[in-house]
């Protein structure tokens, strides 16, 4: 094992200005703070030893074989969007940024593709392939995340429910292996069954196996029309009950969200974002995608039938991009709101089968009330995924709330799992959860993790301390 890791010394920082640039090199206290957390700074802050700014392949190839010889840690940062301290050096190190090699290609028209470097960003790709008519669909909340990124914690989003996860897109990798090796992984073909779906294993292993170079993606055609709906329910438990109602109708949604009350007035208190949309104590926002208006038309015909038959107070249509960008802009705003409303934030980001939304929600709500915390259910009713947004209050110590929040978190989990669910429905595990990690999947689990991670990575150099922790 590698434990402990080399303590990086002058003769270090030379070899890396050596194979980069003096001025893409910073050291230690002269590395700025934002550099090294990200939007969950609860999770971690961790100063690096050296931060170093690549510009190409070979640049990291040479980074990382160096640092494989002297057992030097080395973690790959992206925009620094993560929500779980996904990308902090927990063991100092070398913090790798790759967001100087944001690259993107043309189009490939024939086989519908677009390639990218690691740090270009999501809205960039996504304008890329739509000033060609074409659409790139995983539409996490964070647009300003780098492309790397998304594919490394396999990132989903809002959208998941009718085109999948970052996954369902990725066809192919170049990337650099902890011995500095230049790997691909696939290629760029539609069906593949040679040998193991590695590429898939790299996808969501959230840079603890290699070090992403350029990724080729998936792309659909655009599609023509859109529409969002908000139905109003007097209860979350109605507005649960509604989404097998929308997945059992003809045409496939593209969005399935539900907000309650509380959290809409949140944001609109904080932020001055308001929801057009007033009645009832939660919401289900319903958005439908079509290659033709009479396609939408009848999709949302539908929907909203149902939705009133079902015992929704009404069901407002967004027809234009100004009515659904309002819709769109206060669900896309909670972060942001609950930062504003509270001290710090803990979030449980587990996904659970559709049918036990409802379920999930209410006894998440008693047990954050047993441990004195606020609490902020909302989340991709389509796919079950349910962030719980914990919240402290100002009158709570340091101690209290770590202790509050530890404990909640624990129940919580415990919940998901005996709901059938999952730890993480899509922000990974980084260093936020991995302490409940072993609890939930189980010590042969466990061990399998080990062994994937010591299979890429012998001497556990790259981003140590996440997915898995050896002791």
């Amino acid at each position: 094992m590698a434990y402990p890791y080399k303590k990086m010394t002058d003769e270090d920082f030379a070899y890396i200005r050596s194979v980069t640039a003096g001025d893409r090199v910073i050291l230690g206290d002269d590395i700025p703070y934002e550099y090294y957390h990200d939007e969950m700074p609860e999770y971690g802050i961790y100063r690096p030893d050296l931060y170093v700014e690549v510009l190409n392949k070979e640049e990291i190839s040479a980074i990382m074989k160096y640092a494989y010889q002297e057992n030097i840690p080395v973690t790959c940062r992206g925009a620094g969007t993560g929500l779980a301290g996904g990308a902090t050096c927990k063991y100092g190190g070398i913090m790798l940024s790759v967001m100087r090699m944001n690259r993107i290609f043309p189009v490939d028209h024939k086989n519908q593709t677009i390639t990218a470097e690691p740090g270009a960003l999501l809205l960039d790709i996504q304008a890329a392939a739509s000033a060609e008519g074409l659409f790139y669909p995983p539409d996490p909340g964070e647009k300003t995340a780098s492309i790397g990124g998304n594919v490394i914690t396999n990132a989903g989003g809002m959208k998941a429910v009718r085109y999948g996860l970052t996954r369902d897109f990725v066809r192919c990798i170049e990337a650099v292996m902890p011995d500095g090796s230049i790997m691909q992984f696939s290629s760029n073909v539609v069906k593949n069954t040679t040998g193991y779906a590695i590429k898939d294993l790299i996808i969501g292993s959230e840079g603890t196996l290699c070090i992403l170079t350029q990724v080729t993606l998936k792309l659909i055609p655009q599609p023509t029309c859109s529409c969002t709906l908000v139905m109003p329910f007097k209860s979350l438990e109605e507005c649960a009950d509604m989404v097998p109602k929308v997945l059992e109708l003809p045409f496939v949604p593209t969005a399935i969200e539900f907000l309650e009350r509380e959290l809409i007035d949140i944001v609109e208190r904080n932020l001055h974002k308001m929801f057009p949309v007033k009645e009832g104590n939660a919401a289900l926002i319903v958005m439908y995608d079509a290659s033709s208006k009479m396609e939408l038309d009848a999709a949302v015909s539908m929907a909203a039938e149902a939705a009133l038959a079902n015992g929704a107070i009404d069901c407002a249509i967004a027809d234009t991009a100004e009515r659904a960008g309002s819709v769109w802009a206060v669900r896309g705003a909670i972060l942001e709101g609950m930062k504003a409303d509270s001290v710090s934030q803990e979030e449980c980001d587990v996904v659970v089968p559709r049918s036990e939304i409802a379920e999930y929600v209410k006894q998440a709500k008693k047990i954050a009330s047993h441990y004195g915390l606020r609490v902020e259910p909302c989340g991709h009713c389509g796919d079950g995924n349910i962030h719980t947004e914990l919240l402290r209050g100002a009158d709570q110590t340091d101690e209290e709330w770590k202790s509050a929040t530890h404990a909640a978190l624990t129940e919580l989990y415990a919940l998901s799992k005996k709901l059938g669910g999952q730890m993480s429905g899509e922000h990974g595990t980084g260093n936020g959860r991995l302490d409940f990690l072993k609890e939930f999947v189980g010590d042969r689990m466990i061990e399998l993790y080990k062994s994937v991670k010591l299979a890429f990575d012998d001497k556990l150099i790259l981003n140590p301390g996440k997915m898995v922790e050896f002791n």
